[in-house]
């Protein structure tokens, strides 16, 4: 049996910001089809959305080193996990999924996110821990979303 991962969390602050908005460019740019959007104009949202609700942030701590972020949140009567980012140097060390383990123990409510769905990695890591497909938009991306009931 494998033994945990022991992560620690604490809130972002605004140091964080250019990190996060690096890390959210670096999934736009993998994952979105730049020809059907304005990349400057979605850049600059995310950086807007990033820095006005960086008091929301968690720094994921692995090891005392920072390995990521998320911001998981209240939306009308149900749970977002939006912008869970781990740093390249720590993913697939099981992080991903011990974040997403603690943020489903935290809340019954239904928790939702949105992923790109050329992100296989990710589709396939949220399907294993029970989130299902809810929409898929021709954007190129899928509301995935897990009842609650922890």
């Amino acid at each position: 049996m494998k033994n945990a991962i022991k992560l620690t969390y604490e809130p972002a602050n605004a140091a964080d910001a250019e990190a996060i908005f690096l890390l959210n460019k670096d999934q736009i740019d993998r994952y979105e089809d730049l020809q059907s959007i304005d990349y400057e104009k979605a850049l600059t949202w995310v950086r807007q959305k990033i820095t006005s609700h960086i008091g929301a942030y968690i720094r994921i701590l692995y090891e005392n080193q920072k390995a990521g972020y998320c911001y998981f949140h209240p939306v009308n009567g149900k749970m977002e996990l939006d912008d869970l980012c781990i740093l390249p140097a720590f993913q697939n060390r099981g992080i991903g999924t011990a974040v997403l383990l603690q943020c489903c123990s935290n809340t019954d409510l239904p928790i939702y996110l949105y992923v790109f769905t050329a992100n296989i990695g990710a589709v396939a890591l949220y399907t294993r821990l029970g989130f299902q497909i809810r929409n898929t938009f021709s954007s190129g991306r899928l509301l995935l979303q897990k009842d609650g009931s922890r």
